[in-house]
């Protein structure tokens, strides 16, 4: 696997195996979520996302804008600036709390993820921010 994306607050993992952009249609997507956990499938570019988290499904459902209010363009953009900020924070353990911000994010813009991986990174950066007090970048909806 290639590419490996960790966010362990309590766990947030993509796996992809593409080296180049590929476009990833929603149905090839398969999502499960049972309580606190939610997973993502996309056999053909072989990754899976599974969000681990206290609230986050509840959140995502019940407070996140819904699915296509932002452009995948959008969420890209947003989630290159979290993940930059984020990795930043990894390597600063003496100013930002180490328990938070324990593992990088690999995350590849020339890769095409998907709206729904996207979708899923940028709300729980969101989610997270809100939840522990954090600032990644800009402001950060309140939602």
């Amino acid at each position: 696997m290639k590419n490996l994306i960790y966010i362990l607050i309590v766990l947030l993992i993509i796996i992809g195996c593409s080296t180049s952009k590929s476009n990833v249609a929603s149905t090839e997507n398969r999502k499960k979520s049972s309580n606190d956990t939610i997973k993502i499938v996309n056999e053909e570019l072989e990754y899976e996302v599974i969000i681990i988290e206290p609230g986050f499904d509840f959140w995502l459902q019940s407070t996140a804008y819904p699915r296509g209010y932002y452009s995948q363009f959008y969420l890209e953009t947003k989630n290159n600036f979290y993940v930059m900020e984020w990795n930043s924070r990894v390597h600063q353990p003496q100013t930002y709390p180490p328990n938070l911000y324990e593992m990088t994010i690999d995350y590849n813009s020339n890769i095409n993820y998907g709206y729904e991986v996207n979708y899923l990174i940028y709300n729980y950066m969101i989610y997270f921010q809100n939840k522990y007090n954090q600032r990644l970048y800009g402001r950060v909806p309140s939602r």
